[in-house]
């Protein structure tokens, strides 16, 4: 991805110039977005200018070298017709188009582009008031427009002047410098938990966390707002209250791509992992692009801050390259080489060594902080996922001055549990069946709630699940989720939707997984009306005792919850699931004499 240096913002006023006859093509941006934050693009407000790049894809040879030539490009492939090769062309060609009307308004911009999607192209360029940046982002599509339609390039620069003439600069974006230490937290999976936890660590810490999530925006515990605050909404509501002490934010790639960042620095930034999710929509077609999309908040971390990266995972480890902060890396596994070069570059890394969470930094022993088994997010250790979540949150806390002994409490007193963290892997006991609650929404996820939930059964049990999950995953990712529970468990039922369809028939979505699962061996599997039907249905039937049923759980939670108590259930403590996991340990140790 290109960037380049701060340079001065468009004009607030275009400079006099003798108007030319002004171009007649009608010329609309598909898209003329405001990022009103660090953003993919820069690290300061930009424009996203869509553009209707139909005509210019499908230009003859020497149409395009022309162009190219009047706009004073050197080097750039032109392609054929219709090929990546000239989709790169095209977006190099408005990029240079943007710079050289800049110029045309006696000013210097620099401007990134790349191919978009549906014969479009998207460019970007930073922009300090709105009057202005909508002004000269409709300019430049019109001008686009007009050179593809045949005008001369001459003539389309020269109209520039004009086009900007007395147009009402608008609110000035300056965004401020946060008062307070920022936690940013992004990836695939895991951010809601982690994000919990940092901020349960700072209050361990004796300071007032305020932090913004998928569930809501919290003010030292206190839920002040329900729903998806993960973008930069969220960020500034945690921001403006003044009893908050530390900010943490869960940072969604929704939120980067349509409006930025909240904040334009961090003083720490966590990733926890990359993985295939909402691929396909908002521009984002690769796991590669998504983990450009995530780096933005590594790019903004201050020089003297940390950037806490996961070490298992190569997409996340090289944004290291992106940033001048110290490194943090994390690895359960304290033979990973990638540990060691956090060290050489000054910075410092956190693992496991006998089963007791460590930190290690050049020239100094490791400082236990506590071990595994006491901390009761990993579920005895059943939970991998969890595990590295612990490893993330404590360096954080700890990279913000939570002394050692606070981290430890903190880890200590904080469960996996609908107290703590509600809807990640909750797992309940009904008689001798246990039921896992979880939001298990991509692949990974699932894979995750799967290996917890086998964990949880007992000797002769049987593993059951429920499926579900939301419109917004793409097909080929339903089908894989479908065979990957067809493939692990003993019963499987799929669970339909009532809301979060996201623009899908009634019963798409069910056929995907059960196709999956038939591609696993699976046919037939029984179907139910929702969540409550699907886990009623397998409880009501003939699990044998010992068994767990992993339920993927969106819209029902609360019901699925108040029927589990219904029937005599409760909510597994520590200590129980710490014996239900050390029992199938022992079961799996006893099957290899």
């Amino acid at each position: 991805m290109a960037h380049a240096p701060a340079p001065a913002a468009v004009p607030e006023r275009a400079a006099p110039a003798a108007p030319e006859p002004s171009v007649q093509v009608p010329a609309e941006p598909v898209e003329l977005r405001l990022l009103t934050g660090p953003n993919l693009y820069f690290s300061r407000p930009a424009v996203k200018l869509t553009l209707d790049a139909a005509a210019a894809l499908a230009a003859d040879t020497s149409t395009v070298l022309e162009w190219q030539g009047r706009l004073k490009m050197h080097g750039v492939p032109v392609g054929l017709p219709g090929s990546p090769a000239r989709a790169d062309g095209v977006a190099e060609l408005a990029a240079t188009l943007v710079r050289r009307a800049a110029s045309a308004i006696r000013t210097r911009l620099p401007a990134v582009a790349h191919p978009g999607d549906d014969d479009t192209v998207v460019v970007a360029f930073p922009f300090r008031n709105v009057g202005t940046a909508k002004a000269f982002g409709a300019a430049v599509a019109a001008a686009f427009g007009a050179i593809s339609a045949g005008v001369p390039v001459r003539t389309v620069l020269s109209a520039i002047p004009g086009a900007m003439a007395g147009h009402d600069p608008g609110e000035e974006i300056r965004p401020s410098r946060p008062r307070i230490p920022v936690i940013a937290v992004t990836g695939t999976n895991g951010k809601t938990t982690t994000t919990r936890l940092i901020a349960h660590l700072v209050r361990a810490g004796g300071r007032t966390p305020g932090w913004s999530s998928t569930d809501g925006i919290f003010i030292d515990g206190v839920e002040v707002e329900r729903g998806d605050w993960s973008g930069p909404g969220g960020a500034a509501r945690v921001l403006a209250d003044p009893s908050v002490e530390v900010a943490v934010t869960e940072t969604a790639r929704g939120g980067i791509l349509l409006r930025g960042l909240g904040t334009p620095v961090n003083d720490v930034s966590v990733v926890t992992n990359i993985s295939a999710d909402h691929l396909g929509l908002l521009g984002v077609h690769t796991v590669q692009r998504l983990a450009e999309v995530k780096s933005v908040i590594v790019r903004v971390t201050k020089p003297t801050g940390w950037c806490v990266l996961n070490a298992d995972d190569p997409l996340v480890l090289a944004m290291r390259r992106f940033t001048r902060a110290r490194p943090w890396f994390y690895s359960p596994d304290p033979t990973n080489p990638k540990l060691t070069e956090a060290l050489d570059a000054g910075g410092r890394a956190i693992t496991i060594v006998d089963d007791e969470i460590v930190v290690l930094a050049r020239g100094s022993d490791p400082t236990r902080i506590v071990p595994v088994t006491q901390v009761p997010l990993t579920l005895a250790g059943a939970s991998r996922v969890n595990v590295q979540n612990v490893l993330a949150a404590a360096a954080a806390a700890l990279a913000i001055g939570v002394k050692r002994d606070q981290v430890a409490a903190g880890l200590r007193t904080f469960a996996a549990d609908a107290e703590h963290n509600a809807g990640r892997l909750n797992s309940y006991l009904v008689g001798d069946t246990v039921v896992v609650l979880d939001l298990a929404h991509n692949e990974a996820s699932l894979e995750s709630l799967l290996e917890v939930t086998g964990a949880l059964r007992a000797a002769g049990g049987s593993l059951a699940v429920v499926t579900s999950t939301a419109g917004d995953r793409s097909d080929e990712a339903i089908h894989a989720m479908g065979a990957m529970a067809a493939a692990a468990a003993d019963a499987m039922v799929i669970a339909g939707k009532a809301k979060y369809l996201r623009d899908r028939e009634p019963g798409a979505m069910e056929e995907l997984w059960a196709g999956g699962a038939a591609e696993a061996g699976i046919a037939d599997v029984p179907r139910a009306a929702d969540e409550l039907s699907a886990l009623t249905l397998l409880l009501d039937g003939d699990l044998p005792p010992g068994s767990a049923v992993a339920v993927c759980t969106l819209e029902q939670r609360e019901q699925l919850v108040a029927e589990i108590v219904r029937r005599g259930g409760h909510e597994m403590t520590p200590d129980e699931i710490a014996a239900r996991v050390a029992g199938r340990a022992g079961m799996s140790t006893a099957g290899t004499h």
